[in-house]
């Protein structure tokens, strides 16, 4: 008897090993998020003229967490997402200015998923990186289809740039680190593509993160979907009048037209889990990264994106899994998006680290208490600012300071948002004893994460790998001065760690005659210099550069009539 457990378990413990097919009864998972689709920007939020029935349809079948929560903007949302973790313990901290790079020490859910055996890939916006070692494909996803920085066409997205107003149709994008062009409409592709990987993965367990770009600006979106709201006043809403200029109004009726399509997309994606039979057996989610960009209807919430009010970061967030709830539900304790990596990891049987702070908790879990806790929301640009934009929620109670780093008491604002949702009412004149003993948390936590490792020792590009090369450094990772962009007079650098070697450089320059000047770049304490040397692609060239292995602030700059010119883009070759 002895022996036929012990056989027993030795083929046990084989099958399992080698099979990775047999985690079968592991759900699937569909993270589907938005780029800046406020809470108002769908159909079951009251909004009366967008028309997303498949949203619609899928919140009313769902697990609705009404009082879901995200960072005021792109890049820290979602290094929070993946990792479950506020931003900055990633080393995130705005969405360019080299803030958009997430420390490769970060573990993420695709890198979790891989542990049990899932397959993961990614389709659409990433926006953490886009050089070795941060990219998606350096951080768990095994299939990844992105374009670069925060957006189609930006400074970042050196291979859409100059497409200018059809950046979004016919682009070109980065599968598995390579340049591939694509045609057709960007939010149709991520889709399509995502579709693939599901069909192509249906008899494993996979996750799938469907990271659509859209209804970010540019505001392109084929004709089709322009023309359903050519009749619409968006600035009439249940009665009321909202305040929007002619602009707003004309933005919104592109927005509505991009959400739309995503809706379509949305809708594809759900028909595909059915038509595969993976409903039952999938968990799927779908919420936004922040508040809207532009002036509209966003539910009676206060404030846009960017701003730590409601209108910023309170989100959207629906989550069905049909074997843990028979219909839907809506859940009003407080919920954010640091919460979706220890859900996600228990329902899934996932290993959690143990070796970091995770921040967010386990949604389903009974013994948490998820209204008596502390959550820290902040955003200026470039870093952290002392009590600027920045806000603490605990309980019923928000705690917002829009003030100078040393201001009283007086200058803060205390909001009650179970009786005052729509932060109008400061009660900081009654309630100093809250608003103190709250202060003390924030100055707390605020200390605690700007403090973090990640912050301290910032991620640094990695040239001269096997992994990369050439290395292609773009201005959304530049660091310098706050709110480098794509002008041509700006200090900026990248921070980098070369390999030692020989490297070629190749530097873009933007609407700029580069036939004369010198090329300058510096490497911490070496400085190479030469006459301008200008290929047929008006790139300027030095070549053959030797450099030693280190870790450097790349800063170059071509010095030309008493000016200092920081290149658009600069291409590392390593020979």
């Amino acid at each position: 008897m002895k022996h036929k457990r012990l056989i027993y378990f030795i083929l046990t413990v084989l099958l399992f090993s080698c099979n990775d097919k047999l985690d079968y009864n592991y759900p699937n998972v569909v993270l589907v998020i938005t780029d800046d689709q406020g809470y108002g920007d769908i159909g079951y939020n009251g909004n009366p003229h967008i028309i997303t029935p498949n949203l619609d349809k899928f919140a009313s079948e769902s697990i609705r967490f009404n009082n879901f929560n995200v960072s005021p903007v792109c890049a820290p949302t979602r290094s929070s997402l993946l990792t479950g973790r506020y931003s900055l313990r990633t080393g995130v901290t705005d969405t360019y200015n080299g803030g958009a790079i997430m420390s490769s020490n970060e573990i993420t859910l695709a890198e979790i998923f891989n542990q049990k055996n899932y397959k993961t890939g990614i389709f659409g916006k990433w926006h953490l990186g886009d050089n070795y070692p941060s990219r998606p494909s350096d951080q768990g996803f095994q299939e990844s289809l992105i374009h670069l920085s925060g957006g189609i066409g930006q400074v970042g997205d050196f291979t859409n740039y100059y497409k200018g107003s059809t950046s979004y149709f016919d682009p070109i994008l980065w599968l598995n680190n390579k340049q591939k062009k694509y045609d057709g409409y960007c939010s149709d592709i991520f889709t399509d593509e995502a579709l693939k990987f599901i069909e192509k993965n249906k008899d494993n367990q996979f996750f799938c993160y469907l990271s659509f770009n859209a209804p970010h600006t540019p505001l392109q979106v084929p004709d089709k979907y322009i023309q359903m709201y050519q009749d619409i006043n968006p600035t009439i809403i249940n009665g009321d009048n909202l305040n929007m200029s002619e602009k707003n109004i004309q933005d919104a009726k592109k927005i509505y037209g991009m959400v739309t399509n995503i809706d379509e997309n949305f809708g594809k994606l759900i028909n595909k889990l059915d038509e595969l039979k993976l409903k039952e057996n999938t968990i799927v989610i779908f919420l936004t990264d922040n508040g809207p960009q532009q002036p509209r209807y966003v539910s009676n919430l206060r404030g846009l994106k960017s701003q730590v009010y409601n209108g910023g970061i309170k989100v959207p967030f629906y989550f069905n899994y049909p074997k843990i709830h028979g219909k839907d539900q809506d859940i009003d304790f407080f919920s954010a998006h640091i919460d979706v990596l220890p859900t996600l990891a228990k329902l899934c049987d996932l290993p959690l680290p143990n070796d970091r702070i995770i921040d967010g908790v386990d949604l389903f879990d009974k013994n948490v208490n998820k209204n008596n806790r502390d959550f820290f929301s902040y955003w200026t640009r470039k870093s952290p600012e002392l009590y600027k934009n920045i806000s603490l929620s605990s309980g019923n109670y928000k705690l917002v300071g829009n003030s100078n780093y040393n201001s009283p008491i007086e200058d803060f604002e205390l909001y009650d948002l179970e009786i005052d949702p729509s932060e109008n009412e400061n009660l900081v004149s009654s309630e100093k004893a809250i608003v103190k003993e709250m202060k003390s948390r924030m100055d707390k936590i605020y200390l605690e994460l700007i403090n973090s490792k990640n912050i301290l020792k910032k991620q640094r590009i990695h040239i001269g790998t096997i992994n990369e090369n050439p290395t292609f450094l773009n201005r959304n990772d530049a660091s310098g001065q706050r709110g480098i962009w794509n002008q041509n007079e700006v200090y900026g650098f990248w921070k980098v760690k070369f390999e030692s070697g020989i490297y070629d450089f190749k530097f873009k320059f933007n609407n700029l005659d580069v036939s004369a000047g010198e090329m300058i770049l510096e490497l911490g304490n070496n400085v190479f210099s030469s006459e301008v040397v200008v290929d047929k692609d008006g790139f300027v060239l030095m070549n053959r550069v030797e450099i030693s292995k280190g870790d450097f602030d790349l800063v170059p700059f071509l010095k030309s009539n008493r000016k200092n010119i920081l290149p658009f883009l600069v291409e590392v070759k390593k020979l």
